[in-house]
């Protein structure tokens, strides 16, 4: 898959940071909505704009290019790869990339995840220790995708209670807030007495949803019964929308569409969207794929 391949390259050159692929996420069926909320939920305080932009940088882009950018297109935080254990010329890059978006007023988050921590919360744990340590982020953005372990369809339940594990543990560890990246359909998994999205949600401190569709009306479909469940738990959730090829799901991105395609694309989300109070906009991966866009 396309977003393997660039993992493999960002791996070699970030340090063995591994990227799990969405598109097995994005090609599941959508699970019924959730019923909305009666009460009347108060709007998240950390929720900035209801059209703001995020994005994930996995690649070695120039700090100098990837901030002007960013600032263009409305990018209120970015999810930058955060190596294991960087280099000096790694760290120096992220040091770069630091000071320029302080100066635009951009939030940095460490991105990281594996599978594996799924069952390994102690090198979930340590990688944030390692990257907070550096006093260069403000939060942590975890993408560990556990539904691609080889165990997953025969022994989900321990895989389950061990990526909710981890979720505590990582968050346990640091006063900076932890965001997770999630497949639209994660209520239809069990945990406990109820689902595996309600309990994700009970444990970060916002979530970003993989709603990889190649239209607006595809991204909220799938995405609103999150939305409505981070409404319920008083959440931030963002909405996603990818902008890679992907030769075995084309349905589940926009990389056919141009820029100003894209744009329209997204304030159309932006609208339909803002009925939840738990929407913080919508986050675009990634970088390098958005930039090709004609």
């Amino acid at each position: 898959m396309t977003r393997r391949l660039t993992a493999l390259i960002a791996a070699a050159v970030l340090g063995a940071v591994l990227v799990p692929d969405p598109a097995a996420a994005a090609r599941q069926p959508a699970p019924a909505p959730a019923k909305a909320p009666a009460k009347t939920v108060t709007k998240v305080t950390t929720k900035s704009s209801a059209r703001a932009r995020a994005m994930w940088l996995w690649s070695a882009a120039d700090p100098a290019a990837v901030v002007p950018w960013a600032t263009a297109q409305g990018v209120k935080e970015i999810f930058v790869a955060v190596p294991w254990q960087p280099t000096a010329a790694q760290l120096a890059r992220l040091k770069d990339l630091r000071t320029r978006t302080l100066a635009a007023g951009i939030r940095l988050s460490a991105l990281g995840g594996d599978p594996s921590w799924a069952l390994d919360p102690a090198s979930a744990v340590a990688w944030r220790k390692r990257a907070t340590a550096t006093g260069l982020f403000d939060g942590i953005h975890l993408d560990v995708e556990p539904y691609l372990l080889p165990g997953w369809r025969t022994d989900q339940r321990r895989i389950v209670e061990g990526y909710l594990a981890m979720l505590d543990a990582v968050r346990a560890a640091g006063p900076e807030p932890l965001e997770a990246d999630v497949p639209f359909w994660l209520a239809t998994v069990p945990a406990g007495n109820g689902n595996l999205a309600d309990a994700v949600i009970a444990r970060v401190h916002a979530i970003t949803v993989m709603s990889y569709r190649d239209s607006a009306t595809g991204v909220i479909d799938v995405g609103a019964d999150l939305l409505a469940r981070a409404q319920s738990a008083s959440r931030p959730a963002r909405l996603a929308a990818e902008t890679q090829p992907l030769a075995d799901c084309a349905y589940c991105t926009f990389a056919a569409s141009s820029r100003s395609g894209l744009a329209g694309q997204l304030s159309t989300v932006d609208a339909a969207a803002a009925r939840f109070s738990s929407f913080n906009g919508v986050a675009v991966h990634d970088y390098d794929s958005w930039t090709r866009l004609r």
